[in-house]
């Protein structure tokens, strides 16, 4: 059983309240058409966000920008927080760039090639045999798949450790001229941030009792759901597309899959201790709360890194699990966890943990 040792958190260092964004968006938009500014208000304020991190400061989103600008801004801003997270991370594992048999990188926010696993490999001492995996296109679904294939991987090399990286710079992607409701929403939900996550296999020195313990994955992709979140790759960059339609796919089909994916395990819903979810956005939140029947502050932790931080894509759930990890770094022996996350396709990831 793969084993989850550590994790850590980073972000930009340009913060900005809730209310500081909305007035810079409703300065932009008025200018194109004054109707927008209404629903743009109940947007930000309905998405339940208290404040966002931001690539770059806000006052540089106001000037017109081209798709190889903001592209070269995610390259260097990814960057520059891939050797902050993983650095941590190793610091706190007190381990060596060295010991490190494979780095997974995941986000979709951007384009890089060489990609930014590669060019990490300039930044940090890794050693120059270490086996890399880019992933790209997974979207909010990023960091749960992340940690299942890392799972999958390290079942075949128990004795090896995996760094998996997440980062989106979701703000770089905001189209200044399109006022479709789901950029608009976009701009007062998305944020940007990046996690880093140790797992080793069984055998390796670094797996220990009390850590959590990847006990079984289960992807599931819902046919011809394309329309309901992914990019439209234009002249002036990617262009969001998100769907109203997420919510009711939350609450109506996720439980089935869940309930068949636990029964292979002898569990149920009411079995699991702990509920790690990506906190795709308020609505999405509260339908699997009700679709899943979860008690009451099951997803505490999810309801907390959105008003934090918003969505930050495939990174969120890695936050989630940092931020658990942190404060519970030891779990009770036969506990059990689920860690899941919805992205593009449309899809669902769902992690068995045991402690």
């Amino acid at each position: 059983m793969p084993v989850i040792v550590s994790a850590t958190t980073s972000f930009p260092k340009h913060y900005y309240p809730q209310n500081t964004l909305l007035n810079a968006a409703q300065e932009e938009w008025q200018q194109k058409r004054a109707s927008v500014l209404k629903p743009l208000e109940q947007f930000y304020t309905n998405v339940q966000v208290n404040g966002r991190y931001l690539a770059w400061p806000l006052e540089r989103y106001k000037k017109p920008t081209t798709f190889e600008e903001r592209n070269n801004a995610y390259i260097e801003t990814a960057l520059e927080l891939g050797e902050q997270t993983i650095c941590a991370l190793l610091d706190n594992a007190q381990m060596s760039p060295q010991e490190i048999d494979q780095l997974t990188t995941i986000s979709t926010t951007g384009i890089a090639v060489p990609t930014l696993d590669a060019r990490l490999m300039n930044r940090i001492p890794f050693s120059r045999g270490m086996k890399r995996l880019p992933l790209f296109g997974l979207g909010c679904l990023g960091g749960a798949a992340g940690i299942a294939r890392t799972a999958d991987y390290l079942l075949g090399h128990p004795d090896e450790a995996v760094i998996l990286f997440a980062v989106e710079l979701c703000s770089l992607t905001i189209q200044r001229d399109d006022l479709s409701m789901a950029n608009l929403v976009a701009s007062g939900l998305f944020g940007d941030g990046a996690a880093a996550v140790l797992m080793v296999g069984d055998d390796h020195p670094r797996a220990r009792a009390g850590m959590p313990h990847v006990i079984d994955s289960q992807s599931h992709f819902f046919p011809e759901t394309e329309h309901i979140m992914g990019w439209d790759v234009t002249n002036s960059g990617f262009k969001v597309l998100l769907s109203a339609d997420i919510a009711q796919l939350a609450q109506s089909e996720v439980r089935p899959i869940m309930e068949a994916f636990l029964c292979k395990h002898n569990l149920t819903i009411a079995s699991i201790d702990h509920w790690l979810v990506h906190p795709g956005g308020p609505k999405v939140i509260q339908a699997l709360e009700n679709g899943l029947g979860l008690r009451d502050q099951a997803l505490t932790l999810s309801w907390e890194t959105l008003a934090e931080a918003g969505n930050i894509s495939s990174a969120s759930v890695l936050v989630i699990l940092d931020k658990f990890m942190k404060r519970m770094p030891f779990g009770k022996m036969g506990e059990h966890g689920v860690l899941m996350a919805m992205g593009p396709a449309f899809s669902a990831e769902m992690v068995l943990l045991q402690w």
